[in-house]
């Protein structure tokens, strides 16, 4: 036999379309060469698959070999193709039987010596392969990874000398599998929302965020606990589901960041201020995913919001409303999803005691509309709940209680956040105006309320919009069908900014 086909798949964004390495030996002078658009690290992989074979005792043929990774117009990076590709030269050389590899999609760089390596992306198409009904051939590093889906049959090796003898029925390979308690998610010690002393508005807002997966923004001097309340809101936010668990780690093993521990926990990203938008999206030659995308299904932290670069923060603009972001390139194009929930901190003017009952702001009008003017309205307007986070007096920071534990309040957050699954399928925050009109029910001095509020403070529609699903996501930790006065007075007094940028106006 001189052809022999094999199965494997490429990683484009989170998909893992379909390839097949076809290795074909024919009269010439001897060579290999690969074809399909390979970058250099699959064209170097005929170096690696050379010396492997030899190392391993194999005879290397002395013909002309091609290798053809289909379809041809699918870019293909990285070693994962090195296995299949010595798999195919050994089936195609008669050395190894090829009918059980028609079962199997196979992943592996190899080691000169022959050692099968692990490499990244393998999720991504371990859900691929199942639902393809084939069998998964992967290094044994990379074993815990593959078997997160449930219906994957995934078998490994260390060593290419494992697989050929195990093809002719010398051994078996190990057959991966998760025990019960790995599958479940991970109850790892998460920060406690016991710890935030005081500061009960903010709280109240960090649960209303929670149960309706609202975007915040906490405004106060330095030292009040804003990012102390950040990090404390992924241990509130509702328990993820297996799908989302696993969209979130297959974006973790694109990056090659895959860690078990992590399964079940909702992301908490924070980058600095310096931060590119590149960085924030994602991007590159090979578009990879930023921190929005790594954020998804978790919370994307901002601290010191006025500090990034206005063009940065831009670009948060539309994955706020739609939850993905396409990366166009030349030649590739590629979509990540990204529904993750806005968390923003910012002191209110440069020296930032502007409104502080405790300290005095040395800052001029002028200086602090310049400062909190660095954020655009249309960003501003994507923000649900605008919080103020004020300074405690000393006695009273000694004498506060602790607050509620995060399991009470998630408890809490869990009931409302069902009761939107069950009346629209999705959370509040992500309600369309259609919708709202459909499911928002308000009494009629609650709509007479919000109408003067628009007037005198000048909100956009999407502002509106916006204030309307923080009432509707406050009756519902109410337990309440229709939305009242006080559900929507408190969604008022959740866009502090607006009075900030009065008072300096």
């Amino acid at each position: 036999m001189t052809l022999a086909v094999l199965y494997s798949r490429a990683s484009v964004g989170i998909d893992a379309p379909e390839v097949r390495i076809e290795v074909h030996l024919t009269n010439g002078l001897p060579g290999l060469a690969i074809v399909g658009m390979p970058e250099t690290a699959v064209r170097e992989s005929k170096d690696r698959v050379r010396s492997a074979l030899i190392n391993a005792g194999f005879e290397y043929p002395q013909r002309r070999i091609t290798v053809n990774l289909a379809p041809a117009d699918l870019p293909k990076e990285g070693g994962r193709y090195d296995l299949a590709i010595a798999l195919g030269v050994l089936a195609a050389s008669n050395q190894i039987p090829v009918e059980q590899l028609a079962d199997f999609e196979c992943y592996g760089e190899l080691s000169l010596s022959a050692e099968l390596r692990p490499v990244s992306g393998i999720l991504p198409a371990a859900l691929a392969c199942a639902r393809s009904g084939r069998k998964m051939l992967v290094p044994s590093i990379n074993a815990s990874e593959a078997c997160l889906p449930q219906d994957n049959q995934v078998f490994t090796a260390d060593h290419l000398l494992k697989v050929t003898a195990a093809l002719h029925g010398q051994q078996q390979l190990p057959q991966a599998q998760l025990n019960p308690e790995q599958r479940q998610h991970q109850l790892l010690a998460m920060l406690d929302l016991m710890d935030v002393k005081g500061q009960f508005q903010a709280r109240r807002a960090l649960e209303i965020a929670a149960a309706g997966q609202h975007h915040l923004l906490l405004v106060g001097p330095p030292g009040t606990g804003k990012t102390l309340l950040a990090s404390r809101l992924p241990g509130i936010l509702p328990a993820m589901t297996e799908q989302d668990a696993l969209e979130v780690m297959a974006l973790s093993s694109i990056t090659g960041r895959f860690d078990m521990e992590e399964w079940g926990q909702r992301p908490f990203r924070s980058p600095h201020h310096t931060a590119s938008g590149v960085a924030l999206v994602g991007g590159g030659a090979r578009p990879k995913p930023g921190e929005i995308s790594l954020a998804h299904n978790g919370v994307l932290f901002l601290d010191e919001l006025p500090e990034y670069d206005r063009r940065v923060l831009e670009v948060l603009r539309e994955p706020l409303e739609s939850g993905e972001i396409h990366i166009s390139r030349a030649n590739q194009q590629v979509k990540y999803p990204s529904k993750f929930q806005l968390v923003a901190a910012m002191n209110p003017c440069p020296c930032g005691y502007f409104g502080d009952s405790l300290r005095s702001c040395r800052c001029s009008a002028k200086q602090v509309k310049n400062y909190q003017s660095r954020l655009s309205g249309p960003l501003l307007d994507r923000i649900d709940l605008q919080v103020a986070v004020t300074s405690l007096p000393p006695e009273q920071l000694a004498s506060v209680s602790p607050g509620e534990a995060s399991s009470v309040v998630q408890e809490r957050v869990t009931q409302a956040h069902q009761k939107q699954l069950s009346r629209a399928g999705k959370s509040n925050a992500h309600l369309t105006g259609r919708e709202l009109d459909q499911l928002v029910q308000l009494q009629p001095d609650a709509s007479q309320l919000l109408q003067q509020a628009m007037e005198q403070l000048g909100l956009s529609p999407r502002s509106y919009h916006r204030i309307l699903k923080v009432a509707r996501t406050i009756a519902d930790l109410a337990n309440e069908e229709q939305v009242g006065v006080s559900a929507v007075s408190e969604a008022l007094g959740l866009r502090q900014l607006d009075r900030y940028m009065q008072q300096v106006g």
